[in-house]
């Protein structure tokens, strides 16, 4: 093998870890993104289920404020 050839393998071979350095970096920097996004939707999804844990609260105090008052009725109108 000549010198002219093995230079030209390297050249090769340098050119395909510059591509899979930089599929690598995009990779990465995909995980990273997607990692900051998920951070944000677990956040986002707790303050839903408090919200709808408060909405049901609510609804339970409000349904048994209506029942109180309900019970108060004099029967002709039950």
């Amino acid at each position: 093998m000549t010198v002219s050839g093995f230079s030209n393998y390297s050249g090769a071979m340098n050119a395909d870890l510059i591509t899979l350095e930089q599929k690598l970096g995009q990779l990465v920097s995909l995980c990273q993104h997607l990692r900051a996004e998920n951070l944000e939707l677990r956040q986002e999804l707790g303050t839903a289920q408090d919200d709808n844990k408060q909405l049901k609260d609510n609804m339970a105090l409000a349904s048994a404020k209506l029942q109180a008052l309900m019970d108060k009725l004099p029967e002709e109108f039950q």
